[in-house]
């Protein structure tokens, strides 16, 4: 690739066809494997098996619905079922209910949402819950997020109702800053929570060392938001213009989407990965990542060594 042609965005990178065509299945003792290569990992509280991979969707409220429609059935067809969503974008929810009814998959999806307490922007703690119920056109959620650190405490007793009564299987808190992973910590010791959703990614590795030794501990799933995004902004361009290296085709990796999800969801304390688009093709190129191989603990640092040396 010329030096002159600067490649910063994904859209770019697969445009240029960086990516090589590559796939392999290896089976592995520290993930659930379908035969199918689909590879999955169990929710601690329940044991209950969701697939590594699923779809964050904090563009599509301002998406067309085909270009929704389409990424929702192409995700599906791979063996994806979480989605991710919450109160707080725009229309996501609508378009996720609306998308899930046409194609028939209501029943099939693991749907996450989240709410934030009363009294800041638009609807916020119950009657929040209550329009996501109504949007996603169901009775009942399978994740419920406390979205906002500062909504915790005001929240939680709202949150485990939800729980208890049957309206939400799970329940859980996010953050995606570094700068709250000790206050989440605390929460996670305080509180009945069956997920955290945090921030984790190859070029962003703060939560291995304090947020995920806790999840372990306590058996709390960890969802990864913002998988592609590093310390310095989009991982995307720090690869720019660069082929994959000769150990991506070890794990089955054909991009470089492909490689930064394996490794993310390769941490032993990782359930799930939920990176975000609303391009049918970045979705199917996303769910890839979750067949086949996984890196080992030697090949993750061969690949977080590959990283740091990157200019």
């Amino acid at each position: 690739m010329p030096g002159t042609l600067k490649l910063t965005s994904r859209r770019e990178l697969m445009q240029a066809g960086l990516a090589v065509g590559v796939m392999a299945s290896l089976p592995s003792a520290a993930r659930g494997q379908t035969a199918d290569g689909l590879i999955t990992r169990p929710i601690p509280s329940s044991g209950e098996q969701v697939p590594v991979i699923g779809i964050g969707t904090n563009q599509f409220g301002r998406t067309d619905h085909d270009s929704v429609k389409a990424v929702l059935e192409r995700v599906h067809a791979l063996g994806g079922r979480v989605i991710d969503t919450a109160a707080g974008y725009g229309d996501s929810e609508a378009a996720i209910g609306r998308a899930l009814a046409e194609l028939n998959l209501r029943d099939e999806m693991f749907i996450a949402t989240k709410f934030n307490a009363e009294g800041g922007r638009g609807l916020g703690g119950l009657p929040s819950f209550e329009r996501s119920l109504e949007r996603l056109q169901v009775d009942s959620v399978d994740l419920m997020f406390i979205h906002s650190i500062n909504s915790v405490e005001p929240l939680m007793p709202t949150l485990i109702d939800l729980k208890e009564s049957g309206r939400a299987r799970y329940i859980g808190i996010t953050t995606v800053s570094r700068q709250q992973h000790a206050q989440a910590m605390q929460f996670m010791r305080e509180y009945p929570i069956d997920w955290i959703q945090i921030d984790y990614s190859l070029g962003n590795r703060a939560a291995a060392s304090d947020v995920f030794p806790l999840a372990m501990e306590r058996g709390i799933a960890v969802m990864l938001a913002v998988p592609f995004r590093s310390e310095g902004g989009s991982m995307f361009g720090k690869v720019a213009g660069r082929e994959l290296p000769d150990w991506a085709a070890e794990i089955g990796a054909s991009s470089w989407a492909q490689v930064f999800l394996k490794y993310a969801v390769s941490h032993p304390a990782v359930t799930c990965a939920i990176p975000g688009t609303d391009d049918p093709r970045h979705a199917e190129d996303n769910s890839r990542a979750g067949h086949g191989a996984l890196p080992d603990e030697t090949l993750r640092t061969e690949i977080e060594r590959f990283w740091d040396q990157l200019a």
